[in-house]
């Protein structure tokens, strides 16, 4: 084994360990797909704390670890850090035969993971709202047959039917169509940012009751264009209110009620639970 092929086979085991998952192709997919075939030509800006650091050169082994690599640092577009990446797949579970649909793209990099882990029989479908970054994903994602990307707005465009939606831009509520584009026993996972102060991660669950949300982690993405403003009748939570958030409803399927944790336009958040078994 080569030092580089030493390097990739850590960095995978590190991942799998994080993610907590019983999946054991986690490991094998996260050796396999090489990261620096989409972050664009070495050396790379890491993003550390408020500051940056040039990797000393384009050796992959310099971002085979839990750093944070700019895209595009003008506007604030990074390669998300792996360890998080690692624990939300293992979370949502991708199997083979299932489809996702991946909301903010970038390069490609963790749409590339998702393929492979719905292979053989699944599909991703990806978005990226940035047109450089699309066509971008597009070239690097040309070897996966299973995942085609679209430079749009997955906000106002209608989803496919999804066994999986991954969300990497933060909204101030998940989209309506996002919901209803769930799969019986699909999982969304997304950044729910409804104020500054609260930047959590949730993983949803659709089940024959409703759907189950749980608030799992702190988590900070770039917004998401579209449905990072909250409308002037909205309830924002607390930090306390929106870590007691059990379930989400459609405004259309059921009225707020005392237990509303958090309330928008066309969604609401609530402290009951609902059964993921359903």
């Amino acid at each position: 084994m080569s030092e580089l092929e030493d390097i990739r086979t850590f960095y995978a085991r590190l991942m799998a360990a994080n993610a907590a998952s019983s999946d054991p192709r986690l490991e094998e997919v996260f050796a396999s797909v090489p990261r620096e075939a989409f972050l664009g030509p070495g050396p790379w800006t890491v993003i550390t704390g408020n500051g940056t650091v040039t990797t000393p050169s384009a050796d992959p082994a310099h971002i085979c670890q839990n750093v944070l690599v700019a895209l595009d640092a003008d506007k604030g577009i990074n390669n998300g850090e792996p360890f998080l990446h690692a624990m939300w797949i293992g979370k949502v579970a991708p199997k083979p035969g299932e489809a996702i649909t991946h909301i903010g793209a970038g390069s490609g990099y963790y749409t590339a993971l998702l393929a492979k882990l719905v292979s053989p029989g699944g599909t991703v479908t990806a978005f990226e709202i940035d047109e450089n970054l699309a066509e971008l994903a597009r070239k690097n994602l040309e070897t996966y047959g299973n995942a085609t990307v679209f430079h749009g707005d997955a906000v106002t465009s209608p989803l496919q039917a999804s066994d999986i939606i991954y969300v990497n831009a933060g909204v101030v509520a998940p989209p309506a169509g996002w919901l209803k584009a769930l799969r019986p026993g699909g999982r969304m996972i997304f950044p729910w940012r409804p104020a500054e102060r609260v930047p959590l991660a949730i993983l949803v669950t659709r089940t024959e009751k409703g759907f189950a949300c749980d608030p799992f982690m702190r988590a900070w993405f770039i917004p998401c264009f579209g449905a990072s403003l909250a409308d002037l009748a909205a309830k924002i939570p607390t930090r306390e209110q929106a870590t007691r958030s059990r379930s989400i409803w459609l405004v259309e399927d059921r009225q707020p009620d005392r237990t509303a944790t958090a309330i928008f336009e066309h969604v609401w958040f609530s402290s009951k639970a609902v059964s993921v078994r359903g």
